[in-house]
This record gives C-alpha cells, sequence and structure tokens, in this order.
C-alpha cells in the first residue's frame, strides 16, 4: 500500500511539473495582441518571422514600441530584411523585469540580441546598453550608437518571470549596422543545384511559378533553407498539384522553404514548430521538425517527410532532399475515414419497400484540394500560436484537481 502511495506521489510530483512547464510556455503574438498600441509592431513580428523564434527562447526581453514609433519606421520605406535586423536588435537574450531594470549591478549592463545572434551585426553592433539614468529613467541605446540613450523604459506589459518579460519602450533604437540594406543577391542557382541531384521536377516547377520564384530569390541573401522533394515524390504528387488554384501552387511550393538558414546540426537539436516562406499572419503554414536520432522528419497534419540528403549547407543558405511533398492542412483535407461498410443485400423474395431510395452519398475527392474542416479540435488548440505551447481544454486546475482525487483514493 505504501508503495503504490508513493508511486502515485511521484507521478503527481512529474505531472505538476509538466504541467507547470507548459503553463508557463509563452505566446509573443498572444502577449503584444492585448494592448491595441502594439499592432503594428506585433505585425511586423509575424511578417518577419521573428516571433517564432522568440517563443522558442526562453529568458528573454522583447523591447516594444507603439504604433506612433513603428510609423517613423516605416515612413523610411525599408525592406523586410532590414525591418527584421532593427526589431532583431529589440529582443534581448536576458530577462529584464521592471524590477530588475531599476535595479542593474553598477548601474548599467550590456545585453546581447537576436541581431547579435544572426551573425549579421559587426563586432558589438548586435549589443544594448541599459542603464539606470537619474530621476529613475532608464535608458537604451545601442552600442554603435553615439552613446546618447534615444529610448526610454515605459511600463512593463507582461511578464513571465524568468522566462519572458515584455517592455515598452519610447522610440526605435537606431543602428546603422542595423539599417544597412541587404546584401546583393547570392551568385548561388538554387534550381541548377536541385536539378543536378534529383530534384528536377521540383525545381522546373518553381521557375515556372513566377510568384514563389521571387519568393525564393527575395530570401536567398538574407537565409533561406530549401526541403525539395525527390523526383519519384513530386512527380506522383503533379495531379494533386495541378487541382490547386495560382495562390495555392505559390503556397504549396513556398511551404517548402523556411526564411532562415539552418545547418542540419540544428535542425537536430531545435524541434519545434517551423514557420515557412509561405507563413502569413493568419495563413500559419508551419509544420513541426522532430529528430530521431541521426534521423530528421517533417511533419504536417496530413504527411511526414523524411530528409535524405543535403545538397547544399553553406551559409546562408541549405538545401535537403526529402522523400514526400510537404502538404499543408491549409490547402489539403486531413485523413479521409474510411466509408462504412455496405449493407447486407435483402433477399430475392423480400417486400418492395413502400419509402422512396435514398440516395447514396457521394464519395469524397481524394484530389480535390481543400481547408481543414473548422471543427478540426487539433486545429483549434494548437495553430494560433507561433511555436507556443498550451494546456488542454481540461485546464491546468482541473486536472491538477483530479491527479490529486486519484491521489487520495489509492
Amino acid at each position: 500500500m505504501q508503495l503504490r502511495r508513493a508511486t502515485a506521489a511521484g507521478a503527481l510530483l512529474l505531472t505538476l511539473t509538466l504541467l507547470t512547464t507548459l503553463a508557463q510556455a509563452h505566446n509573443i503574438t498572444r502577449m503584444l495582441a492585448k494592448p491595441p498600441e502594439f499592432s503594428t509592431f506585433n505585425h511586423y513580428l509575424t511578417l518577419t518571422h521573428l516571433a517564432a523564434e522568440i517563443n522558442q527562447h526562453t529568458t528573454i526581453t522583447v523591447c516594444a514600441v507603439d504604433n506612433s514609433a513603428m510609423s517613423a519606421l516605416l515612413a523610411k520605406s525599408p525592406s523586410i530584411y532590414t525591418i527584421k535586423n532593427i526589431l532583431s536588435l529589440h529582443v534581448l537574450l536576458d530577462y529584464f523585469g521592471a524590477k530588475k531594470l531599476h535595479q542593474i549591478t553598477n548601474g548599467t549592463a550590456l545585453a546581447a540580441t537576436m541581431f547579435q545572434a544572426t551573425g549579421s551585426a559587426p563586432g558589438s553592433a548586435g549589443f544594448v546598453n541599459i542603464t539606470d539614468l537619474k530621476g529613475g529613467k532608464v535608458g537604451f541605446t545601442p552600442e554603435d550608437n553615439d552613446g546618447t540613450f534615444p529610448a526610454h523604459f515605459v511600463k512593463s506589459v507582461e511578464e513571465l518571470p524568468y522566462n519572458i518579460s515584455v517592455i515598452h519602450i519610447s522610440s526605435i533604437l537606431p543602428s546603422q549596422a542595423a539599417l544597412a540594406p541587404a546584401p546583393g543577391p547570392a551568385e548561388l542557382n538554387i534550381t541548377s543545384i536541385m536539378s543536378a541531384h534529383g530534384c528536377k521536377v521540383f525545381a522546373d516547377t518553381l521557375l515556372a511559378n513566377p510568384d514563389a520564384f521571387k519568393t525564393y530569390g527575395d530570401n536567398v541573401g538574407g537565409g533561406l533553407t530549401v526541403f525539395c522533394p525527390m523526383d519519384d515524390a513530386f512527380k506522383a504528387f503533379l495531379p494533386k498539384f495541378k487541382n490547386l488554384t495560382r495562390a495555392g501552387k505559390a503556397a504549396l511550393l513556398e511551404y517548402h522553404g523556411v526564411p532562415v538558414y539552418q545547418s542540419i546540426a540544428t535542425l537536430k537539436s531545435n524541434n519545434g514548430l517551423q514557420n515557412t516562406l509561405a507563413t502569413d499572419g493568419a495563413s500559419k503554414f508551419d509544420f513541426t521538425v522532430q529528430n530521431d536520432g541521426q534521423e530528421v522528419t517533417l511533419k504536417t497534419k496530413i504527411v511526414t517527410a523524411k530528409i535524405t540528403g543535403t545538397l547544399i549547407d553553406e551559409q546562408p543558405v541549405a538545401i535537403y532532399t526529402i522523400d514526400k511533398v510537404l502538404q499543408p492542412k491549409e490547402l489539403f483535407k486531413g485523413a479521409l475515414t474510411p466509408a462504412p461498410a455496405p449493407a447486407p443485400e435483402k433477399p430475392v423474395h423480400a417486400p418492395k419497400s413502400s419509402k422512396k431510395k435514398t440516395k447514396d452519398a457521394p464519395s469524397p475527392d481524394s484530389e480535390s484540394p481543400a481547408d481543414s474542416p473548422d471543427d478540426d479540435p487539433a486545429d483549434q488548440t494548437a495553430d494560433d500560436e507561433n511555436g507556443a505551447v498550451g494546456v488542454g481544454r481540461m485546464g491546468f486546475g482541473g486536472l491538477v484537481l483530479s491527479m490529486w482525487v486519484g491521489f487520495l483514493l489509492l
């Protein structure tokens, strides 16, 4: 009896630990959706795919600016590449809550940012100096600035202690390094590389689609990872591809690209949801990266593909071959349920029914693309979050209570 109670207590403790971890998972898109003054900043975090990167980090601080400050930045018509660099300078790779900001050791601290982590920042340009100024003000300035403090702490927006802090600062952090224009397109013909190594059908299809081809080209200089289906896989998929709309065809092709460079070592160590070139606000178009030892798989709600080879893995571009075409749930239905077994035939001499014969239900068209059903519970609980994790409908308290009752009944 004592052994059973000890086992149950251990299971309860493990469950509580797991649920606490899940409850602490953060979602920057949701956190910034509450106050309307950060809607533009929030939109561009998603557009530049920084939101997903933020959600995959812990011990992090997001320095958000309001719509007015974002308008001043956008008035200069910067490229998406430049906007991403500037906003990544506003993501500190350390935790700074309101209390910590006013209790900085020696009154000043130097914080690394996501811009520094990209490797695009020369020298120490990707660091931000945080200083507790006189009068209770806290100033922020990029390390490559002139020493003045163009931005100040305004308020705390939301804090999950030592996990993520979202704070409001007064203005955009100026940085010449972050404002530098995007590098010219690399002298790298990705379609030629794919064509020469077993992905010619995918490469030719990409070349024939100007919208998708331009999207790939725009991302080569800033970082790009491509998962190209082998010829046999894409040939078998072509009938479904031809049934898609023009926008659907472009989205399917863009779904096979990720707007950051990811080495095979990174893919093996950073499992989880992955945004793609097709991701845009409400259009999730993401998949899950998982590894089992040396094997890396890409899972959508429709299919699971395996990385079978590496064509190139040199920053800023990586191209990997996969054994299946990635099918997003936004374009295709899930696995079809089997049709019910036919009713047994009536005896030859059975009396005829006086009711009118009902029509048979039409058989589902497995080749036709369609959106996932709105009532798919998996869609309702797992897709809004750019990679965040949540506790199910039962709720944290409900699950804990159930576990505790079970323990007492032993």
